[in-house]
């Protein structure tokens, strides 16, 4: 996903900084956006070290001011087969990487932008955020965590001329999601590609959208789950939930 929206920016006069755990993966998309006309710069960095994160997103915007920064990183995991419960390990890593970093970065980035008086923020959380998922309490939960903060932060930079858009995409079809469900492209339900989703994203950036939620029936999945009595809601989750 992080390469799609790399692309979706690339073209001539535009300065970008991709940031990635895998440099070679890291070195293909610049290699990409490159070809598209792009000025390019990497840094191999991961997340997970908030304070280093932090540290060198201040740094970046000191030199090269940013206009628009996406938040694209995440964990998806899920509980373990055979687990009773997620572990606490697993729990710590999705917190750190679904939502302390990328809810650290983007205050950073918020607030000298805030001075600028100008800029853009883009969060992608997930459409899992709208459920209690017994078997991704981790995964849904971090990424409600970052929903909320991302409107709250969206309130908070409004008057200061920066826009906050929040991404709640349902399923995307990546080589990862695919092993992660087990499935083969194009399986599992209304699964969109990763271009699709990035030109989406780019199109609520330009008009200054505060929530996308994509493909359209994941927006009405979310309104069922308010809708329905907690009981009959819990019965419908814990049937989805695969056996410990």
């Amino acid at each position: 996903m992080g390469g799609a929206l790399a692309r979706a920016c690339a073209g001539p006069d535009v300065q970008l900084s991709l940031w990635g755990r895998d440099p070679d993966r890291l070195a293909a998309i610049a290699e990409a956006c490159l070809a598209a006309g792009a000025k390019v710069e990497t840094r191999s960095l991961d997340i997970a070290d908030v304070d280093a994160a932090i540290a060198a997103a201040r740094s970046e915007d000191m030199a090269a001011p940013f206009d628009l920064a996406l938040l694209v990183a995440g964990l998806g995991e899920t509980r373990a087969p055979g687990d009773l419960v997620e572990a606490a390990e697993l729990v710590a890593r999705l917190g750190t990487v679904n939502f302390t970093a990328p809810a650290a970065i983007g205050a950073a980035l918020g607030e000298r932008m805030a001075a600028r008086r100008r800029g853009a923020l883009v969060f992608i959380g997930s459409a899992a955020a709208f459920h209690a998922l017994p078997f991704a309490a981790a995964y849904s939960g971090t990424k409600a965590g970052l929903a909320r903060f991302a409107d709250a932060l969206r309130l908070n930079l409004r008057p200061h001329g920066v826009t906050v858009t929040l991404v709640s995409p349902g399923f995307i079809d990546t080589a990862a999601g695919r092993r992660q469900a087990g499935s083969q492209a194009g399986t599992r339900p209304f699964a969109l590609s990763p271009d699709v989703v990035a030109h989406r994203i780019m199109r609520a950036v330009q008009r200054r959208q505060a929530h996308l939620i994509l493909p359209w029936p994941f927006a009405l999945l979310r309104l069922f789950d308010r809708a329905l009595p907690a009981p009959l809601r819990d019965r419908l989750l814990l049937s989805l939930t695969p056996p410990a």
